[in-house]
């Protein structure tokens, strides 16, 4: 059964003068594996349970399939797949995240999402430069919560690469 998240729009305050709107934004908080990261509210459509999708032949591992939510064919995304975090499991906490990335609508499963919290400009720091499957272009910060750290997500950039291939590209 999909459940409703209240939406509220943040102020927006400009962060280490680089650029980047985040700070005073709602963010939502899931896991993959033992990390927490943060989306960008305002992306999230909906956060439904897991349920078997219809998998599609010669798709990248990652892309689960495609689902029908109301009659839109929705393509799914295992972020721990993606993100090479081991073997995923499905169980009664596993959801699906339905965004909203530019007019398109796409699933992406994670393991959990905990809470929806709003970031000042002094819990947001620029993302280090890492050299790991995940590339840091992808990252637009580290919030930090008393002791949680968020590893915020820019999913619109991630779920619109060409190596996603799932948003189209406007020049």
């Amino acid at each position: 059964m999909a459940q409703s998240l209240p939406i509220s729009e943040g102020n927006t305050t400009k962060v280490d003068g680089s650029g980047s709107d985040i700070a005073g934004h709602e963010f939502l908080a899931f896991t993959l594996g033992n990390e927490e990261y943060g989306i960008d509210i305002l992306k999230v459509q909906e956060i439904r349970g897991y349920e078997a999708v219809t998998r599609i032949a010669n798709a990248p591992e990652f892309l689960k399939g495609v689902i029908n939510l109301r009659g839109i064919i929705v393509p799914v995304v295992d972020m721990r797949i993606k993100f090479n975090l081991g073997e995923p499991t499905y169980d009664q906490f596993t959801v699906v995240i339905i965004l909203n990335i530019g007019g398109r609508i796409v699933g992406m499963v994670v393991d959990s999402v905990s809470d929806v919290t709003t970031l000042l400009p002094e819990q947001v720091r620029p993302a280090p430069e890492m050299g790991t499957t995940f590339s840091s272009d992808f990252l637009i910060g580290l919030g930090t919560l008393e002791e949680r750290m968020l590893i915020l997500v820019d999913i619109d950039k991630l779920m619109s690469s060409p190596e996603m291939g799932l948003v189209d590209h406007q020049a």
